[in-house]
């Protein structure tokens, strides 16, 4: 008799520790199978042999004729077990598909692939050559390409290096809707060895592919979202993630991982090379690269014909002039104008708007006046049943003018807008246009990356969208950009709001003025002369990174620090603020070296029916914030490295 420590696929395990299972065979780690869990049969994966316990153990049922996990994913999830804390029955779902039997282990005959076309692809520029040259060397780089730089073309050859050598390549993507692109783009030169791994596919076809990557002798190219870091190749010799400052990267529910830290220890396990890709890095990445001295590769040249990047006409429409909008609320007479033009010229036009944006604001129409924290420097949020504004990190709180205390004018008004309102709008003024509207709303037949050959080819005239337009996207036909409103993130009361704003109007103005046809856009704002709109408008990264550095440092806020979130939730705004004061107290008392902060309510006070406080831990050693964790109550939850603190 044979005795295996087991980590089970199931979110009812909350255990941290695998479990013991008996079999009459030998069975390697790694081994796939099947147990039973009360009584339950769920999946699970053999970490290792195990002697012979006290107690009765259950057989395994099932062991999968399929090879065995690779072991650097084992080494990652007990690496994520202790830097992103969760139960080992949540993580191991991270490593196995929802469903396996033994009817759908049948798989397709193994493609014949083909050699890389890589000479079908445009000529390198002296740039992209240039960037190739600097990363020879397996290692960690930041790649600072500005939209439009041919970021693509480089990830393509550095591809085509690890195949080389024999080993695969992982593509992350912060979103579904953009696999499509980058499947397209590679498959151009790799053919089938590209495999796409979402969630969004049909269960049938995710579990096909996911076994294809276990079952592979030869090494392929992964694109999928943050999840793919997990796909079961057996060489990993390439990591990308390709606009790497996206906030999609942070996973929300447990483990609540951020996607660039997992691709870096990845990476170290593996002895792979690992790329950071985007116009906008993030400051943490930012600074960290720069403190430890890794290559940051620049690209500030158009990859077509070498133009410069920045060759958009861009006109800004100040929305307090009403007089700019007299046939719509939502659209200025200039962009209306310039959507009629690219209509005329069978172009397309994006128009855009920023769904974070969607919380209540309060800010004078007359002047653009909206209330601050003292203490934070951070927007303040209006609390409509108390009248007040309020800070959601420090607590700050003060009653809502009536007035602007700046012109002292009555016009304080509450802003709020919608795509599904800018659609009917667009179709009222242009009522022969083809529009579309994609954003996290969307049927899964109406998502963008279903329609993604329509859009690109033109099918569609005018776009309406969220975030998920705003980034990573090269359509040939766009030539109008509408931006119905720049300044809303600015309000988020949060620490990262001004480097999201930077980043949303740097990634969606670099939409147009690609090459492809003449750009010109058109940015709506309250705040025409706010420095992260000029910033932005300027592509002036660098600029904007030495000022949000020193901002950041000021208030200690990451990278100068961890953070740790903790909320409670409660059936009253007295047990909730009573449960934060009490943890409050004994985390102060507790001799670890934390900085707590709070309580406030959080951002949205009440959900489900129920009242949210939080409590907001800074420390300079992230150690001290799972000793946080480790003795929190039972009725807390936690996000470690939260990307906000809303």
């Amino acid at each position: 008799m044979h005795f295996y420590y087991v980590w089970v696929r199931s979110s009812r395990y909350h255990g941290q520790e695998a479990l013991t299972y008996q079999a009459d065979q030998a069975l390697p780690t790694g081994s796939i199978i099947q147990i039973q869990l009360q009584k339950e049969i769920v999946m699970g994966v053999i970490t290792g042999p195990a002697p012979q316990p006290r107690f009765k153990t259950k057989a395994i049922e099932t062991v999968f004729d399929l090879p065995p996990i690779p072991s650097h994913l084992l080494k990652l999830i007990s690496w994520l077990q202790t830097y992103y804390p969760a139960p080992l029955g949540i993580l191991t779902q991270q490593l196995l598909p929802a469903g396996l039997s033994a009817k759908q282990l049948a798989l397709p005959a193994q493609p014949t692939y083909t050699e890389p076309n890589v000479a079908a692809l445009p000529p390198l520029t002296s740039e992209q050559t240039a960037a190739l040259t600097a990363m020879t060397e397996r290692g960690s780089y930041v790649v600072h390409g500005k939209t439009g730089s041919g970021k693509t073309r480089l990830y393509i050859e550095l591809a085509q290096r690890s195949l080389a050598e024999n080993k695969s390549a992982v593509i992350l993507t912060p979103e579904i809707s953009l696999t499509s692109q980058l499947a397209t783009n590679f498959r151009a030169v790799y053919g089938e060895r590209v495999v796409v791994l979402h969630s969004g596919q049909a269960p049938t076809e995710r579990r096909q592919a996911w076994l294809r990557c276990l079952t592979a002798t030869e090494p392929l190219i992964i694109i999928g979202p943050r999840s793919a870091l997990f796909t079961p190749i057996p060489r990993p010799g390439l990591i990308i993630l390709d606009e790497s400052h996206e906030s999609a990267y942070k996973q929300e529910q447990a483990p609540q991982y951020q996607a660039g830290r997992v691709a870096a220890y990845l990476a170290s396990l593996t002895r792979a090379s690992l790329v950071l890709g985007s116009a906008t890095p993030s400051v943490s990445d930012y600074y960290l690269a720069q403190q430890k001295q890794r290559p940051i590769i620049s690209l500030n040249l158009l990859a077509r014909e070498g133009k410069i990047a920045a060759a958009t006409e861009v006109i800004i429409v100040d929305m307090k002039q009403r007089d700019q909008f007299p046939r719509s609320n939502h659209l200025s007479l200039p962009l209306i104008t310039a959507v009629q033009g690219a209509l005329k010229r069978g172009e397309q036009s994006l128009l855009y708007l920023n769904r974070r944006g969607t919380a209540r604001l309060i800010m004078c129409e007359n002047c653009g006046w909206q209330a601050t924290c003292p203490h934070c420097d951070l927007p303040l949020t209006y609390h409509g049943d108390r009248f007040e504004l309020r800070c959601h990190s420090c607590d700050y709180h003060a009653k809502a003018p009536v007035s602007c205390p700046d012109c002292k004018h009555p016009s304080i008004m509450f802003k709020t807008a919608g795509t599904k309102a800018i659609v009917e709008e667009v179709s009222r003024l242009f009522p022969q246009a083809r529009v579309a509207r994609f954003d996290t709303d969307n049927l899964k037949a109406d998502r963008f990356e279903t329609n993604y050959d329509a859009v690109h080819g033109g099918e569609v005239d005018i776009l309406v969208g969220t975030q998920l337009l705003a980034k990573g996207l090269d359509l040939p036909k766009l030539s109008v950009l509408g931006v119905l409103l720049a300044d809303t993130s600015l309000y988020m009361p949060d620490f990262s709001a001004s480097e999201r704003t930077f980043q949303l109007l740097t990634q969606v103005l670099g939409r147009v003025g690609r090459g492809h046809v003449a750009g010109r856009a058109i940015i709506q704002t309250y705040h025409p002369d706010h420095p992260i709109i000029q910033l932005a408008i300027d592509n002036d990264y660098q600029q904007f990174y030495d000022a949000e550095i020193v901002s950041r440092r000021q208030f200690l806020f990451p990278p100068f620090c961890f953070l740790l979130k903790l909320s409670a939730r409660r059936a009253t705004v007295k047990s909730a603020e009573a449960a934060a004061d009490k943890l409050k107290h004994s985390l102060q008392h507790s001799g670890l070296k934390i900085r707590v902060e709070g309580p406030a309510p959080c951002f949205y006070e009440k959900f489900q029916g129920k009242f949210q406080w939080q409590l907001i831990i800074k420390a300079t050693e992230r150690s001290e914030l799972l000793k946080v964790i480790s003795q929190l109550p039972a009725n807390w939850s936690y996000d470690i490295d939260p990307l906000d603190l809303l």
